[in-house]
């Protein structure tokens, strides 16, 4: 049960902070689901550095661990609206505009992963040989 509070309270933050940053990023619309793609990089970051730290036996415990990776960075991430968002795109025939989407998503994600684990390796030595 304690688990489950954990990965809840940090899922409870990770949402309200996706729902933040989709609030601000409607300000400077480009006609594109940038809160959604912001999330999902910054996401990303946040689990590589996440990775990182712990590869490193970094002072994360089991239960921040829970916290952080997957209630906060999994109520933070959005892949489900990026899906929706895809084939909404599709359903109006746009099929450069959704590829590009779904595409550049997942170049981006996986970008910012390295990054994360690079950040970690840059400020404290050495992460996953």
């Amino acid at each position: 049960m304690g688990a489950c509070l954990w990965v809840g309270a940090g899922g409870f933050a990770g949402s309200i902070a996706r729902y933040g940053l989709s609030l601000a990023t409607q300000r400077c619309s480009f006609d594109w689901p940038v809160g959604t793609l912001a999330s999902n990089a910054l996401g990303c970051l946040a689990i590589g550095v996440l990775a990182g730290v712990s590869a490193r036996g970094g002072g994360l415990s089991p239960e921040m661990r829970l916290a952080l990776a997957t209630g906060f960075c999994g109520g933070f991430t959005t892949m489900s609206t990026l899906v929706y968002e895809t084939a909404e795109m599709l359903r109006a025939g746009e099929m450069a505009r959704a590829t590009l989407y779904a595409a550049g998503t997942w170049v981006l994600a996986f970008a910012a992963f390295a990054a994360g684990l690079l950040l970690v390796r840059v400020i404290g030595g050495r992460v996953w040989n």
